[in-house]
């Protein structure tokens, strides 16, 4: 296939320059732009038209989720990797949501990098060994009846927080409740006043208690 054109987003200098570096080196791929933030992916993405757009999921301003939303929205046609951190249900589903094709940690080998950005060039699904083990096991395990939202564009792990903040726990009481670092809690919280275009928690707690959160 001809050269891959490709925009990297990464919030971390080094391993945006790292990534550069061993895309530009292959023959078959080029870094066209670069983003430090989710907005400028957008942007990026918009503007050079790339074949794939490779997204950490944090990044200030726009977190990986949306952008991979909004770039779909604009252009479907480029293929999103996303390449981060983080394996849990939550992030994992919230990008294929979103209309990511491929979930890589950022532990994946150069081979499997350069491997996963050619394959969603070609507009195939692809998946590090640990993602899509946890994809099988969601998928394998016995499912309850999801009861209905009133937060659709909530995750449940965000909608079970909300809960949480409804029934007047601060984020260290949340953090213990749900077993989830503190950071964690703070970027689901985070997420959740973006979510719900909420300035404050007490905002958040009003909307969520008028849907009938925070009484168990």
């Amino acid at each position: 296939m001809d050269e891959v054109r490709v925009l990297i987003a990464d919030d971390h200098p080094l391993f945006l320059r790292g990534l550069r570096s061993l895309l530009d080196g292959h023959e078959g791929t080029a870094v066209v732009a670069e983003a430090t933030t989710g907005v400028e992916a957008v942007t990026e993405a918009r503007a050079v038209q790339p074949d794939v757009a490779v997204l950490d999921l944090h990044m200030p301003g726009l977190d990986g989720v949306e952008a991979t939303r909004r770039i779909m929205a604009t252009s479907p046609h480029v293929g999103v990797l996303v390449l981060t951190m983080f394996d849990d249900d939550d992030s994992v589903f919230a990008a294929m949501r979103a209309g990511a094709r491929g979930y890589l940690l950022k532990g994946a080998d150069q081979f499997e990098i350069l491997h996963a950005v050619q394959a969603v060039a070609r507009g195939e699904a692809i998946f590090g060994p640990t993602v899509a083990q946890r994809i099988i096991e969601f998928f394998a395990a016995p499912r309850a009846t999801p009861r209905p939202s009133a937060f659709p564009e909530l995750t449940e792990r965000e909608l079970e927080v909300l809960d949480h903040i409804a029934a007047g726990q601060n984020n260290s009481a949340i953090s213990d409740d749900l077993a989830l670092s503190l950071k964690t809690v703070r970027n689901h919280v985070s997420n959740i006043f973006t979510k719900l275009q909420v300035a404050d928690r007490s905002q958040a707690i009003v909307r969520a208690r008028d849907a009938g959160l925070g009484r168990s």
